[in-house]
């Protein structure tokens, strides 16, 4: 049976030690859905604080550089990229995330931060019409490199 990585043999919480790996190309793709009320969408591009889109891209982008101040046991990365891709539809926002490096492990959770970062300052930018938006299916898509190879979500793709 295989156990949890980040825990020793006394269940402690630990870092990882990846210094033993070799440094390979990682990328990893996220999502996540912002649900938004017609008059939320319609009032999108009048935002008193700027276009919510655009703000939520760049801070998905600032989020992803510091997921390891962010998660405890996540190590510093040397991103080489990071985009974040945000669409409206008739029911909301969907938030699409690529991170990538060189480096001794993977950048799933910089792209799981980067997509929920972005949707979170969607909320925040668009709290004053609504407090009920929800913000759901937040996912790894896809990732690939590194010892575990690719991974690619059944179904994936954000259903609005």
């Amino acid at each position: 049976m295989s156990r949890l990585s980040h825990y020793d043999d006394a269940g402690e919480a630990k870092m990882v030690d990846v210094s033993g790996k070799a440094a390979t190309r990682r990328e990893a793709r996220a999502s996540a859905f912002v649900a938004l009320s017609a008059e939320v969408l319609a009032a999108l591009p009048q935002n008193p604080k700027g276009n919510p889109l655009e703000v939520a891209r760049i801070a998905g982008i600032q989020a992803a550089k510091r997921t390891w101040e962010l998660i405890p046991m996540c190590h510093p990365l040397p991103l080489s990229f990071v985009d974040v891709h945000l669409e409206t539809t008739g029911k909301g926002v969907k938030i699409e995330s690529t991170a990538a490096t060189t480096a001794q492990t993977g950048v799933e959770m910089e792209a799981l931060t980067a997509a929920s970062i972005a949707a979170l300052t969607i909320y925040d930018m668009c709290k004053a019409l609504d407090k009920g938006i929800v913000i759901r299916e937040i996912a790894l898509e896809s990732k690939t490199g590194g010892k575990s190879g690719e991974f690619r979500r059944q179904g994936s793709g954000i259903r609005d």
